[in-house]
Parts: C-alpha cells; sequence; structure tokens
C-alpha cells in the first residue's frame, strides 16, 4: 500500500527515509520538495496535501516545520494516509518529548525502530504508544525544548506555517528522569477551534465550536482517573440560550454531540458527568466534542472599504476584544483580500501602537496585519490607503475580503466547557502528583464579510 515514507526538514533535507517496495523511481522526496516549494497554482498558494507526480501519489502534512510524506503508486484512501501521517508524527513526538528536526536528527535511530514496528513491507500495523513500548528499547536522547516551538495538540490538524503555541508537555513517555526519579504529573488541555462568520454590519452569521480535552499522563502505576465535567452539562439540540454574563467556564453548556477515547467509562456520566479512565501512555484525545449553539465569540471584526477617488480607496479594520481583560489573545493575525489591480498600500496604525506590523503581500493581494497581543476588552483599528493601477468600475466591495482572523487565547475557551476536578485513586494518603489544567481557544475560521 504505501510505497515511501520520508520526513524532510525545510530546508528539504532528508532526515528520515524508508523505501518499502522499491517500486518508486529515485529522488521522489527532491520532486515531492521542489513541487511544494513551487507550488504555482492560482487558486492555492500552497501545495494540497494530495497530488500526483508522474503516476505517485504524495500524501503529506506539515508538523512542527518538518514535512511527513509518504509515497504510493495504487489508488489509497488519502484520508487513512494523512490520518497514519498524523499520528506517527504523534507516536514519535510521545517517544522523543519534542518534535524538532534536532531531536528527529539525535534519535534516528529509534525513530527508525518506531517506524519498523509501526509500518511492515508498507503496510500499517499499529500506531499505539502503549503497544509500542513492549517493542521499543532504544532511550531517547532528550534535547533542549526551547529551541524550537514543540507540538501543540491542536497543531496535528494544521497545514502550512500556522502553528499554535505547544500546551502539551514536551518529555517522553519511556525517558527516565535524572536520579531515577520520576515525578508524578497530569496534563489536560482543553483545546477549542471556533469558526465564525460576520455580516458587513458585524452581526454573527454563523458560529460552531470543535473542542478537544487532551490527556497526557506521568502517573506511575496507572492509577484510575476521574475528570468531572460542568454538571449543567447537556448533550444534543435543546434550543436552549447561551448565558452571555460569563465566559470564563462553569454553568450550563449544550453540546451538539460528543465521543470518547475507548478507555473512558461512561458508567456514572449520565449522572454526574464524570468520566472515569485509566489513561493509556502518550498524548490522547480524552473527548472531542461540537457546539454549534449560540456563543459569545470572543472577538467583533469590522471592515469597510471605501472610494477615495478614481483609483484609490481606504480600507478601515477594527478589533474589539470581547473577552475579560484577565485574558490576552496571543499571535493574531488579520488578513484581508484586496483587488487585483492593487498596485501598492500605505498603513495608519493608531496612536501607541505597540506589537504590531502590516504587509501588503503583492502576490496574493492581500493585506496583512499582525498583532503580538490583545488584552481583552480593549479595541484596535487599522487605516490602509489604496493605490489602483486601473480605475476601479463597479462595486470595491464585490473585489475585496471577507477578513480572516487567526489568534490564539491562553486559558480561555468560549464554550465554558470545564474541568470541575481532576481525582486520581491512589490510596497512599502521601501521594500527591501535580495536576495542571489549562484551556486553550483558537480561531478555525474567522471570518468578516464587508
Amino acid at each position: 500500500m504505501i510505497s515511501q515514507f520520508f520526513v524532510l526538514s525545510q530546508r528539504g533535507d532528508h532526515i528520515v527515509f524508508r523505501d518499502y517496495r522499491g517500486e518508486v523511481p529515485k529522488g521522489s522526496a527532491e520532486i515531492f520538495f521542489r513541487k511544494v516549494k513551487f507550488w504555482n497554482d492560482d487558486e492555492a498558494e500552497e501545495a494540497p496535501p494530495v497530488f500526483n507526480v508522474d503516476g505517485v501519489n504524495y500524501i503529506h502534512v506539515k508538523v512542527a516545520g518538518l514535512f511527513f510524506v509518504v509515497t504510493t503508486m495504487v489508488n489509497v484512501s488519502p484520508s487513512l494516509l494523512l490520518e497514519l501521517l498524523q499520528r506517527i508524527a504523534r507516536v514519535t513526538k510521545d517517544y522523543l518529548g519534542v518534535l524538532n528536526e534536532d531531536s528527529l536528527r539525535k534519535n534516528f535511530i529509534l525513530v527508525y525502530e518506531l517506524l519498523d514496528e509501526v509500518i511492515d513491507f508498507g503496510y500499517p500495523q499499529t500506531t499505539s504508544t502503549e503497544v509500542l513500548k513492549s517493542y521499543i528499547f532504544n532511550e531517547p536522547i532528550m534535547v533542549d525544548a526551547g529551541r524550537l516551538p514543540p507540538l501543540g495538540p491542536a497543531a496535528m490538524f494544521m497545514q502550512g506555517t500556522k502553528r499554535m503555541p505547544g500546551t502539551a508537555v514536551t518529555k517522553s513517555v519511556v525517558a527516565t528522569e535524572p536520579g531515577g526519579k520520576k515525578r508524578e504529573e497530569i496534563f489536560v488541555d482543553i483545546i477549542e477551534r471556533i469558526s465564525v462568520t460576520f455580516s458587513s454590519s458585524g452581526y454573527i452569521l454563523t458560529s460552531e465550536i470543535d473542542g478537544t480535552i487532551q490527556m497526557k499522563s506521568y502517573l506511575t502505576g496507572n492509577p484510575e482517573i476521574r475528570l468531572a465535567l460542568n454538571e449543567d452539562l447537556s448533550i444534543g439540540r435543546t434550543g436552549s440560550s447561551y448565558d452571555y454574563r460569563s465566559s470564563s467556564g462553569g454553568g450550563t453548556v449544550i453540546l451538539d454531540d460528543c465521543n470518547f477515547h475507548e478507555s473512558v467509562h461512561l458508567d456514572s456520566f449520565d449522572i454526574d458527568r464524570t468520566l472515569t479512565l485509566i489513561p493509556p501512555d502518550g498524548e490522547f484525545a480524552v473527548m472531542n466534542y461540537r457546539m454549534t449553539q449560540e456563543f459569545k465569540p470572543p472577538f467583533r471584526v469590522t471592515a469597510l472599504i471605501e472610494e477615495a477617488g478614481p483609483s484609490r480607496a481606504e480600507v478601515l479594520l477594527k478589533i474589539r476584544a470581547d473577552f475579560s481583560a484577565n485574558a490576552t489573545a496571543n499571535t493574531i493575525t488579520v488578513q484581508m483580500p484586496v483587488p487585483s489591480y492593487t498596485m501598492r498600500a500605505s498603513f495608519e496604525l493608531e496612536a501607541g501602537a505597540v506589537g504590531q506590523t502590516t504587509d501588503f503581500k503583492e502576490g496574493s493581494r492581500r493585506l496583512e496585519w499582525n498583532l503580538k497581543k490583545i488584552v481583552g476588552g480593549s479595541e484596535h483599528t487599522l487605516r490602509a490607503k489604496l493605490t489602483f493601477s486601473q480605475e476601479s468600475h463597479g462595486n470595491i466591495t464585490k473585489e475585496a475580503g471577507p477578513v480572516n482572523m487567526n489568534f490564539t487565547i491562553p486559558m480561555y475557551n468560549a464554550s465554558k466547557l470545564q474541568v470541575r476536578y481532576l481525582q486520581i485513586a491512589k490510596k497512599s494518603k502521601a501521594y500527591n502528583p501535580y495536576r495542571w489544567v489549562r484551556y486553550v481557544t483558537q480561531a478555525n475560521s474567522y471570518v468578516a464579510r464587508l
């Protein structure tokens, strides 16, 4: 099924390469990298995750700046191979602690050992971190996690250069601690990716939340875990309205649907909304959920473009942070396509603006506004003056926009889903492990129409 598997750096260097069948011509990695690097499709700036060159199918994902690629000569389900690549990246991170170019190069023997167990003659065998522990004997060489951003749980589903800050712990599931003593820790991340579409007047047209409760355990003895969620959690559409008075967690939460990891027992879930499980090794999703009920979006985005002459126009972008001042959004990027005949753009930031940059991307004809951080309750404005190569004919709002926004907000969740308590069933009174519960909200699709 799979002919080759390889991992390339951002420069196109081979880090890992395995040829399982010998049927794909040599140089496939170079062909893939050139195709991706110089992708020239007018409809897309980046190469799609699946494409064909000279009869060879290339399937890839980009994780933490690395290309994970498989090639095949046969007609195989693309979604199956994309999922396999994501799981290989996840398992590699579990064993190395940090997933980046340095860690792969220093642990290439361990990585090849993992690949030999995950794929046999091109056929996937297992991608379970826990099952693989019985067959893996090499110890990982730990690297400095600060060199490159670690792989966060949500980054597994991100393509291109978009990446959220790492929220998962950066330790290997098999590495021994210095001195032989293991620190008892358990990490729970609630990751929410929100999609919102605003009308030209600022009203919400569509809104949706895709959420994941992610867990990684470093507890010895595999103790039983009890994870309690909101008592007023409802599953299924009930028509109830959202309480706008609070967005910090707690209260009524209405989910359209959800699914759970196979290790989760739901015996008491219907009674007190408590999940019981014995966490397996490695990072895994305890629960995935979806919410389309009305919720309060963290940002209000408005955009206006008006003609300022026969070959000029002015753009006004405004962002208002509708969340508590205790929270801060990071790495905000706002992009707005402009008419294809736009020659140049000049920008005017608000007085006292700090940590903000602007740019006009001539190749793709779009404005880009980057903000280092936005504190809750604040408002920011950008003005841009456009110069056209020809006179504008008709309504320029039809040729510009929509505005797209990307951001990350730590310790904030739009759905109000909350972990009430995390209980570890171990009889010793002196046993008091560290429990880390963190919340992250990021934009999946945040769009404002003109």
